[in-house]
């Protein structure tokens, strides 16, 4: 290996691909100090903040994601994908990585197409139940593939996959904030039953709406606690809603008259409020997923409809096929979700029969796995 090894990891778009990347270049980090890392990005996403946010240099490509509802929009983005793949050409020529990492994303598919047609050693991780397009294509290529579910042998050859599980954020796992601690940061009673509501930064729309109609029932469960995640595009309308519902302003832009209930648009300490929770509501995104493995966490998944080959679904039902998660359709959420939330909260036995099951699923240490397997192809 040469003194100093040079690496691009390239991917992002969401949270879910962002920090699983940072946490590999963490673990490369630690593993070899004198690595360069270079990120590719997407200009205008959200790693061309979060990625030097955490200290790495990140270049974005002008890429963009195919419109699938309106076909004729995609010339555009033909456009912008041959210039994205003469851009990642010039990258690789100037920065001369000796091996790529993709972590899904618009801007992972070029990057390590051309890393690969340039005699670069390329790895893959595939985070989903069901494998995307890109990553389906990439895989012709790819020297290595990692993968978090099993049965991934019908998208990707058998001889390249390593199960790796997906990597999540670090401070998750080191925290060790107490429930009495958690509970002060939320102004909750720690001896009372927590639900957490989780929509990504964004926000999920039916949970949201779900929620939002179910102000009164929250209100009368006074043996119960409810933290909301609204995500930033909603908390407007759900701060009004809740006024309309109380006829009561809101006396702090987490404090209503409703007492059990602590609402925001983001968490910023994700770790107290896991230390809360005893049950989780979600989307079934693959890194929220690892999350709730390696934190045991009792979980109610409401995937996504609006995702590519409704892997959100997929990957929800992989769990619950091993009973360790409950899962509600999106489209019976309004009509579904609260009952079978206040159904599971009461009941102890469930809760933990969900722990257990879920916590046989995490596969602990996925960073460092995947950077050890990156720096092998560099031996080689």
């Amino acid at each position: 290996m040469d003194s100093k090894p040079r690496i691009i990891i390239s991917g992002g778009g969401t949270g879910g691909h962002i920090f699983p990347a940072v946490s590999i270049a963490n673990a490369i980090k630690e593993l070899r100090p004198d690595a360069e890392i270079l990120f590719v990005g997407a200009e205008g996403r959200m790693e061309m903040q979060r990625v030097p946010d955490a200290g790495y240099k990140i270049i974005g490509l002008p890429i963009a994601g195919f419109d699938r509802k309106h076909l004729w929009k995609n010339i555009a983005v033909l456009v912008k994908l041959a210039r994205s793949q003469w851009k990642a050409r010039s990258i690789i020529k100037q920065f001369k990585p000796q091996v790529a990492i993709g972590v899904g994303g618009y801007a992972s598919g070029p990057t390590l197409k051309t890393a690969g047609m340039m005699g670069v050693p390329t790895l893959i991780q595939e985070q989903n139940s069901y494998a995307g397009v890109t990553n389906k294509l990439l895989a012709q290529k790819a020297c290595k593939i990692c993968v978090a579910y099993e049965g991934m042998e019908k998208f990707f050859p058998a001889d390249k996959i390593i199960m790796t599980g997906n990597p999540v954020r670090q401070n998750l796992l080191n925290c060790t904030t107490t429930r009495e601690e958690a509970a002060d940061l939320f102004g909750m009673n720690p001896a009372k039953k927590t639900i957490l509501i989780l929509g990504g930064s964004l926000g999920a729309r039916t949970i949201n709406q779900t929620l939002t109609a179910a102000l009164e029932t929250i209100r009368s469960r006074r043996d119960i606690q409810f933290i909301w995640q609204t995500g930033k595009i909603y908390i407007e309308q759900i701060q009004e809603a809740i006024i309309a519902f109380t006829g009561e302003a809101v006396r702090h832009p987490h404090i209503n008259a409703i007492p059990n209930l602590y609402v925001t648009d983001f968490i910023k300490d994700m770790g107290k409020a896991y230390t809360l929770a005893d049950l989780v509501i979600s989307r079934a995104g693959a890194g929220s997923i690892s999350e709730f493995c390696l934190l045991h966490k009792p979980v109610i998944l409401v995937p996504s409809p609006n995702v590519a080959e409704d892997h959100q679904t997929k990957n929800a039902l992989a769990l619950v096929h091993k009973d360790a998660a409950l899962y509600v359709k999106d489209a019976e959420a309004i009509d579904k979700l609260m009952p079978t939330a206040l159904a599971a909260i009461t009941d102890d036995a469930k809760l933990k029969s969900l722990s257990e099951n879920i916590a046989k699923l995490a596969l602990p240490d996925s960073a460092t796995v995947i950077a050890k397997e990156a720096l092998k192809l560099i031996n080689k």
